[in-house]
């Protein structure tokens, strides 16, 4: 049996390592994903230059088993634009063997319920992504998956729970689907530190 294993990151560079430790205990990038908000381009530009400069984001999901080669842009319901790379962003949209199409075909929530998540912890790792941090999820084996959470945990990933705590004493209860995505500017409020 296999188990969906996730953890969010504030930063973009944490998560990129978090991809890159997955690599090192032997989890295929066939198995890992990566999704994160773009409603600022933050990533159209970190891709583009990732092609120049071989850093980031493009060169760790490239290096992980050619998860790059499924890196795309898209759009998700309630997130709105977004980067997504692996099986996580295939099965949002529905596509076949990782290849990543436009269009708003899915839901980050179902994507994840459907691989195993508990739908509690999914309604909040999609609002985390629609908040600006970056999911990375990996299917693995169950005798692996205490390994898989362990090396996320240790690369930084945030605490869900207290997550869900903050979000709910704001009055948060689950995500919308149909709620506004973020604008450009509240993403990179987010991403200087100067967000709420």
């Amino acid at each position: 049996m296999t188990r969906t294993v996730s953890a969010l990151y504030d930063r973009y560079d944490d998560a990129t390592r978090a991809v890159h430790a997955l690599e090192d205990i032997n989890i295929p990038g066939a198995d890992i994903s990566v999704v994160a908000s773009n409603a600022d381009n933050f990533y159209e530009d970190a891709v583009a230059d990732d092609a120049v400069a071989g850093a980031g984001m493009g060169a760790a999901v490239g290096s992980v088993g050619g998860l790059l080669a499924g890196l795309g842009m898209l759009t998700i319901p309630g997130i709105g634009p977004a980067v997504a790379a692996g099986w996580l962003a295939s099965t949002v949209l529905g596509a076949t063997g990782g290849a990543v199409v436009g269009g708003a075909a899915g839901s980050l929530v179902g994507a994840m319920t459907d691989a195993g998540v508990a739908p509690a912890d999914a309604n909040v790792y999609a609002e985390g992504v629609r908040r600006g941090r970056t999911l990375v999820s990996a299917t693995v084996p169950d005798e692996k998956s205490a390994e898989t959470a362990e090396t996320l945990r240790k690369g930084g990933a945030l605490d869900i729970d207290e997550l869900r705590t903050s979000y709910q004493a704001e009055g948060w209860t689950q995500f919308d689907i149909h709620a506004p995505p973020p604008t450009a500017e509240s993403l990179r409020n987010y991403r200087n530190g100067t967000a709420p």
